[in-house]
């Protein structure tokens, strides 16, 4: 599956929105925050999850390290995005241990992750009802 342009968080405002309002799941060699979309901020559940990763210096090193790290969670996000329900914004703090781990083994704590993330709607339940 790709990773579309319109799958990254890129404001500020919807970064810090995850931060402040969103719950968060200890993943090891990163930390997931995640938050539920309102229908009012305007954007299609369509569009699917919707994604950020962040590095820091302090956490995980110097530059080449954070890029790997980045690289390295995007992919993972990409791989298993089926995983999370399409109104989820996400946070995925990276950690020196994102750099460090066999990539099978970051792929294997996404998922447990995501495990704890809330379940995607059925489109059953999404439907109206006809009989109305």
């Amino acid at each position: 599956m790709r990773f579309r342009s319109e799958q990254h968080l890129r404001r500020q405002s919807e970064i810090s929105a995850v931060r402040e309002r969103g719950r968060r799941v200890d993943g090891g060699a990163f930390v997931l925050w995640w938050r539920e979309r309102a229908p009012e901020e305007g954007v299609p559940s369509e569009w699917g999850p919707r994604v950020c990763v962040v590095a820091s210096k302090a956490a995980v090193g110097m530059a080449v390290a954070r890029n790997r790290a980045k690289r390295r969670l995007r992919e993972v996000f990409r791989k298993h995005q089926g995983l999370v329900a399409p109104g989820l914004d996400l946070m995925l703090v990276a950690r020196s241990a994102a750099v460090r781990w066999d990539f099978e083994v970051l792929e294997q704590k996404f998922q447990e992750a995501c495990r704890r993330l809330p379940a995607q709607k059925s489109s059953a339940a999404d439907a109206p009802d006809a009989k109305q």
